[in-house]
């Protein structure tokens, strides 16, 4: 979804991409001229923030962040949360917009609902994006795009598996809370989010998803995303009860002055450009 007006500078060859979310903020700067990420910053909250307070700390990053008071030639905002649902093209119908919401999510009469277009399989993806975020990315710099999350994961992941002969789930994680894909010869079998507190939580929803889809964990290849590495206890208790577990990897070919933390992390971000 794009929203416009001209107070981007388009003579500029930088371009940032930003995450938001009640857990935590991600910043990525790309340098347009020679395809490098100049700048990637995170900010995490030692608990979930409402999105008022989480307002407060965007407009303190770009206050005293000298990366983020540049010009830029565009800006994405990838909005993170539950508040999503994949619906087939052929049955989206925009005056219903609500409904396909309110039976898998809590949302409000208030709450503004949008969608974006997943072109790599003619789905939507329909969500409640961060208004007020949004608000001020427009007041700030006028012309921007944003998105959710789980439609640059799909759109992503289906691009990459699109000759795959096998079936796969991606697990795609953060603070308290993941996306799971699972993709059957390169088309999208299920899209699913969960909020989770404890590893027994999380393993659980993980579990309860392989049963459900009648996926065997001694043969079904699982690739991990976003949040996690090795010696972390999700890793652990996932190839606890998964024999193929493995790390994913990013597939644009960007340059980096500011590394990843690793080949997997900031995914959706980074792939958002």
């Amino acid at each position: 979804m794009a929203i416009a007006n001209n107070k981007l500078n388009k003579t500029t060859n930088k371009s940032l991409s930003i995450q938001i979310s009640l857990n935590g903020l991600s910043f990525c700067v790309l340098n347009l001229s020679n395809q490098t990420i100049t700048y990637l910053n995170h900010i995490k909250f030692d608990k979930r923030v409402t999105p008022f307070r989480l307002l407060d700390i965007l407009k303190d990053q770009f206050s005293v962040e000298e990366a983020l008071q540049q010009n830029f030639q565009s800006i994405q905002v990838v909005h993170v949360n539950e508040l999503a649902t994949i619906v087939p093209k052929a049955l989206f119908n925009e005056s219903l917009i609500a409904d396909y919401l309110k039976f898998n999510s809590k949302i409000l009469k208030s709450d503004f609902i949008t969608y974006d277009t997943i072109e790599a399989n003619n789905s939507i993806c329909v969500y409640v994006p961060y208004v007020n975020i949004n608000n001020y990315i427009y007041e700030k710099f006028g012309s921007f795009t944003y998105n959710h999350v789980s439609s640059i994961l799909i759109n992503s992941i289906l691009q990459e598996e699109q000759q795959s002969s096998s079936t796969k789930v991606f697990l795609n994680i953060y603070e308290c809370f993941f996306q799971i894909i699972v993709v059957d010869k390169g088309s999208l079998k299920l899209y699913n989010s969960f909020e989770f507190y404890t590893n027994e939580d999380f393993i659980y929803y993980v579990l309860f998803t392989f049963e459900q889809l009648q996926l065997d964990p001694e043969t079904i290849n699982l690739i991990l995303l976003g949040d996690i590495e090795k010696d972390d206890a999700l890793y652990t208790i996932l190839y606890k009860y998964i024999r193929h577990v493995e790390f994913g990897k990013h597939h644009i070919q960007y340059n980096f002055s500011t590394e990843p933390k690793n080949q997997y992390s900031d995914f959706s971000l980074i792939h958002s450009f």
